[in-house]
């Protein structure tokens, strides 16, 4: 896989940039710009070159129709701050555009293309309108790794007909995500959370092979305590699972690797009520189970300690009310003091891990903070993602 971080010879040259800017948008202003300063490194290093930039990018899911509340010209605006530089959105139909459209002014440096996914052809991964695309510059960059688990057509089919690059922040995602699954220091730990075991299975199965321990937290632990007799009151839970269940402690059984799952837990009455601790013999049928309790916090934090690489997807409990976030503060804070230390290699990945992050403020203590949702969950579970695979 090329990366242009070697390519030096990028003078005046059409660069075609496909980024992920699918931000939260909340009336028009941006809620998180997270996705937008991960990509600054790339832009400003194509700057730095002299190279011509037009950026591709979505929001939303349109479903190849132009839906006005999805238009990039807020993530344009936060981009011409965030680099100084002027960036013209350009919302005439793309299927019309050629090469000699987008640059009108000598010292125009980038130019960002109105939502790819307002034509219905990208998400079909249309060889035509890929040809099309291709024909508007002279080199092509993937930097949108959380895009890469989709065969669409500025994603895969594009590489086709130009010659393509891997960007930075797509590099720093692979490295890190080889690191905790192939290039592996022991012993290694996961912490894995969500709403559904059954989603996450193949995952958890993949990294039984690999990893020392996996401790499930969050709404998949609720199942585990379900199928090990205890009462989970009116928690979020999932129906037959239990042969899923049976499946992870007997391969890891197997395989060597110590299962975790909560030994206590903080119950409320409601989401945003008062927070209780609870042994798991004490829950009654009118609670709702939404965090890990001490004893399950010191356990974690004890592997923690032990632990040189640690992965982390989920938080450990219903963070945004402040009641229900302390399992997910503490092992914050383990982590984090592990990493000032120098003794572990941590990566973190998927949409809520990341708003919990940012909202303590603890993104740039570890050593790798994904945004990606879909495509770090199908690298972690062994697939291989068709954007990767274009670029190989």
């Amino acid at each position: 896989m090329r990366s242009i971080k070697n390519e030096t010879n990028l003078n005046q040259k059409k660069v075609l940039l496909r980024l992920d800017l699918n931000v939260p948008l909340d009336n028009g202003k941006i809620a998180d710009a997270t996705r937008i300063d991960k990509i600054l490194p790339t832009i400003k290093f194509l700057l730095k070159r002299e190279a011509k930039i037009i950026i591709l990018s979505h929001v939303g899911r349109p479903k190849g129709k132009v839906v006005n509340e999805l238009s990039l010209k807020p993530i344009c605006e936060d981009l011409k701050n965030k680099i100084n530089e002027n960036i013209r959105l350009v919302s005439r139909n793309i299927k019309e555009l050629k090469s000699t459209d987008l640059f009108n002014e000598q010292d125009e440096k980038i130019v960002i293309l109105e939502n790819i996914r307002f034509y219905e052809e990208e998400e079909k991964n249309d060889n035509g309108f890929a040809k099309h695309l291709a024909s508007l510059a002279d080199i092509y960059v993937n930097d949108a790794f959380s895009c890469s688990h989709r065969a669409h057509a500025s994603i895969f089919e594009i590489t086709k007909f130009i010659p393509s690059y891997a960007g930075l922040q797509l590099n720093l995602e692979i490295d890190a995500l080889t690191k905790i699954t192939s290039e592996i220091k022991r012993p290694i730990t996961c912490i894995i959370g969500g709403s559904k075991i059954s989603s996450k299975i193949n995952i958890i199965k993949n990294l039984i092979t690999k990893f020392n321990n996996i401790i499930i937290v969050g709404g998949m632990a609720n199942n585990i305590l379900k199928y090990k007799k205890h009462e989970i009151g009116k928690s979020i839970q999932e129906s037959n699972c239990n042969q899923i269940i049976e499946e992870i402690f007997s391969l890891s059984k197997k395989e060597n690797c110590k299962i975790i799952y909560p030994e206590d837990v903080t119950v409320g009455k409601s989401l945003d009520g008062p927070a209780e601790i609870k042994e798991l013999n004490n829950i009654s049928k009118d609670e709702l189970i939404l965090d890990i309790g001490p004893k399950t916090i010191k356990a974690i934090n004890l592997l923690i300690e032990e632990s040189s690489t640690i992965l982390w997807n989920g938080p450990a409990g219903y963070f945004e009310n402040p009641n229900f976030a302390k399992g997910s503060i503490e092992i914050t804070k383990k982590i984090i003091e592990k990493n000032k230390n120098n003794t572990i290699y941590s990566v973190a990945g998927g949409g809520d891990t990341v708003s919990l992050l940012n909202n303590i403020g603890a993104t740039k203590n570890f050593n790798f903070v994904s945004t990606a949702g879909g495509a770090f969950l199908e690298f972690l579970e062994g697939k291989e993602l068709p954007g990767i695979k274009a670029l190989n």
